[in-house]
């Protein structure tokens, strides 16, 4: 790409920039659109406030044969709610259905300061479903009544006088763990089949500041026995037959929180299902339907432990069943790397109780140092390639550029008379890639930087919006973060010093500059925690280079190259590698000679 393509590319950027500022609506005309859509989507309905009072006070319709039938006598009641509670839970439960009708963890709160609660309401659903009598019959929509106990609560239904159904919660002094436990009793008589079914409909709610981000975080996991966990696609509606094996677990996922559901005897067999929300304050919707054996005993008890906490890795990780494997660490290796190299040396300095702008500053200084010795070795490669480049630059005078394939033999030759490899400059830097790459998935799935500050970075979980613009731009979005721009200029800055060292020319010398304006787009709204590793990263490079080029004499490596030249060449064995290539070009020649014919 030769200069004035980069220009003009730069010039169009700058017209679509320019385009969106100009052409945006003014502050009154949105308020206007925002009265009239407004105005339409509340016509005919009633206020808020009225639309729930009716659903409080008045009780739901029941057909007077279904009073008569099955369960009878709690097919109306009023709602009531039980709250039981402990120093990270609060949990409140409801008579209807006797299920656990939302969940707050005391210590954590929303981006905004509120109270961070997973679920609640109606748009959670928690019941099984019988077969009664050749009809269906979900717990869901019965009145339990609630008995409180020394550490929880037990719900019950009558079918009759010593036929019942108790649900029984218990939670500990402290943890984010609920023990649930159905006890059925004197059922097998009227219960048709040898299954029961579970289901569990969850709406979860916004916890953090970008709501699209946290819907590409959120999802519903599961983990077949004898198998390594798995979820349902990210990113697009989707409903998954879980028919494999037996199910140990399964999960709805969000960023930095879950709720899981862990039965003492694996279901049998079930399905998930996943809907992405569009309304204000909710990220997505969640649906599961889990099948249990039931064989036709008087008392019949299924156990399960339920946990609501923080998708932090130990502490996941102490919940046992690889729950912790639901926190995305990146494909392999880079999940390798994450797990066993930079989580314990994170969780290392965690402990000096040090702030994490400096921990990540110590962690980048670490890596820089183990990295250190490919380091050298690339830019010891580059210089060498600098110090031949007049000699390249004779040869290709004299061969011509009409013959490119004669040119790399002699650029070949050249190499192996100097002893020089001109991937060495390319090898120790796609070993530290991967590195590199595993940050990519490491702080943006770190629960540990959710809610931390550092300098002007209020949350290094997100973005910090330096700049709001208070409209979107294409391919920016709707702010500027202050340390992705600083990002991006020391990586400008880096690929302009780099060019230096490697004597990088034409094409190359320019694609080295649009990467980073590239990433300018895509990582401006990812953790600001990501982004201060990267731009801490390019200062060390800065300093490791400074120091390399201290050390490095391009005058005394010209003189090695030239004694290595002189020397007689005592024929190696060729790798299979060079041979291949070798015959490779020795082919394109004569093609290209028969062509000249």
């Amino acid at each position: 790409m030769d200069r004035n393509t980069f220009t003009g590319l730069f010039l169009i950027m700058i017209i679509l920039a320019g385009g969106v500022f100009f052409m945006r609506p003014s502050e009154a005309e949105v308020k206007k659109e925002q009265q009239v859509q407004d105005s339409i989507k509340n016509a005919g309905k009633k206020p808020a406030a009225t639309q729930q009072s009716v659903v409080a006070n008045v009780p739901k319709a029941v057909d007077s044969a279904a009073l008569k039938g099955p369960f009878g006598a709690n097919m109306t009641g009023t709602e009531q709610t039980t709250v039981i509670e402990n120093e990270n839970l609060k949990i409140t439960l409801s008579n209807l259905g006797g299920k656990i009708q939302s969940v707050e963890i005391k210590n954590q709160k929303t981006y905004g300061k509120k109270p961070l609660i997973l679920f609640d309401g109606d748009q959670n659903k928690f019941g099984f479903n019988f077969n009664i009598n050749g009809k269906p019959f979900n717990t869901n929509n019965l009145y339990f009544t609630a008995t409180k106990t020394a550490n929880g609560a037990t719900m019950r239904a009558n079918y009759s006088e010593n036929q019942y159904i108790d649900f029984t919660y218990s939670i500990p002094a402290n943890g984010y763990n609920v023990d649930f436990n159905v006890n059925v009793n004197g059922l097998n008589q009227v219960v048709q089949g040898n299954t029961i079914s579970l289901n569990w409909e969850a709406t979860l709610l916004q916890q953090e500041k970008d709501a699209k981000k946290e819907q590409e975080h959120s999802g519903p996991y599961f983990k077949y026995e004898k198998e390594n966990p798995d979820h349902l696609n990210l990113h697009k509606d989707e409903k998954k037959e879980l028919t494999e094996g037996k199910i140990e677990w399964f999960s709805f996922k969000q960023h930095f929180f879950s709720a899981v559901l862990i039965p003492t005897t694996p279901f049998e067999k079930g399905d998930l299902e996943i809907k992405t929300l569009t309304e204000p304050g909710k990220i997505k919707w969640y649906n599961a339907n889990m099948q249990l054996a039931f064989n036709q005993q008087p008392t019949q008890n299924y156990g399960f432990k339920f946990y609501f906490g923080t998708n932090k890795f130990s502490v996941l990780k102490e919940q046992g069943h690889e729950i912790e494997k639901q926190v995305d660490l990146g494909y392999w290796p880079l999940k390798y790397i994450n797990r066993f190299v930079v989580l314990p040396v994170f969780n290392l300095l965690e402990g000096f109780n040090w702030g994490y702008g400096l921990i990540i500053l110590v962690l980048t200084i670490l890596l820089k140092l183990a990295m250190s010795p490919l380091t050298y070795k690339s830019y010891v490669s580059m210089a060498k390639m600098r110090v031949l480049k007049p000699e390249m630059d004779e040869i290709k005078a004299k061969v011509g550029e009409d013959n490119p394939t004669l040119l790399q033999q002699e650029y070949l030759k050249l190499y192996k008379q100097v002893g020089v490899n001109p991937l060495g400059g390319c090898l120790p830097m796609l070993l530290q890639l991967p590195f590199v790459m595993a940050f990519f998935f490491f702080f943006p799935n770190l629960f540990e930087l959710r809610g931390e500050s550092f300098l002007w970075m209020k949350d290094l979980s997100t973005y910090d919006d330096f700049i709001k613009f208070g409209f979107t731009v294409p391919f920016i979005g709707d702010h500027l973060s202050l340390m992705c721009i600083l990002m991006t200029v020391s990586t400008l800055i880096y690929t302009y010093f780099n060019n230096q060292i490697s004597g990088a020319t034409g094409q190359m010398k320019y694609i080295g500059y649009i990467m980073p304006i590239i990433f300018l787009g895509v990582l401006n709204s990812y953790p600001s925690g990501l982004n201060y590793y990267y731009f801490l990263a390019n200062m060390l490079t800065f300093l490791q280079q400074f120091l390399i080029r201290k050390m490095v004499d391009d005058t005394k490596i010209h003189a090695i190259l030239q004694e290595n030249k002189a020397k007689p060449k005592v024929e190696k064995k060729k790798s299979g590698f060079q041979a291949r290539l070798e015959d490779y070009m020795r082919q394109q020649q004569q093609q290209a000679n028969q062509k000249k014919k």
